[in-house]
């Protein structure tokens, strides 16, 4: 089995300072790239614009017509509504994991206390299961993610308390 090089490995701190960094001076895209430390990382936030869609022309002389546009879909469920107050967010993509294992219990419960250190979950990706750390002391308020669901970058897990 070969030792994996120390310096191949992400550094999760440091991504997610990154990432507080892009929400804090509002920035939508960052990239590094320092070629002697073998490193490149870009960030990008939210979603590209849509293409435009192409206008819609109906014949409205005697003949034959185009099809109308089809009508909207009927609205099913309203978007979840954003959470109210400070958010532990996911720093990666990948599958969210409330406890070590199945038959253990959860990292954290709602209204435990937390520390920077205290590990919340687990986001398994790429078959690497990483332990997520609170990052600051809080209170956990509530849980937004049901466990074994797939999250996406910056989607918020915990509705905390900032101690």
């Amino acid at each position: 089995m070969e030792k994996e090089d120390a310096g191949s490995s992400v550094d999760l701190k440091m991504i997610g300072r990154l990432v507080r960094l892009m929400r804090s001076g509002d920035v939508t895209e960052l990239e590094i790239d320092d070629s002697q430390a073998g490193l490149r990382v870009r960030l990008r936030r939210g979603q590209e614009a849509p293409a435009p869609l192409p206008p819609v022309v109906q014949w409205a002389g005697p003949g034959p017509s185009l099809p109308a546009a089809p009508a909207a879909a009927p609205a099913g469920e309203p978007a979840p509504a954003a959470p109210a107050g400070p958010t532990f967010d996911s720093p990666m993509v990948g599958t969210f994991y409330r406890s070590p294992s199945p038959d253990a219990g959860p990292f954290v419960s709602v209204g435990e206390r937390v520390t920077a250190e205290t590990v919340v979950c687990i986001i398994e990706a790429m078959k690497v299961m990483n332990e997520i750390q609170a990052e600051f002391p809080g209170e956990i308020l509530e849980v937004l993610v049901e466990n074994g669901e797939p999250v996406e970058f910056g989607q918020p897990l915990f509705l905390v308390k900032k101690a």
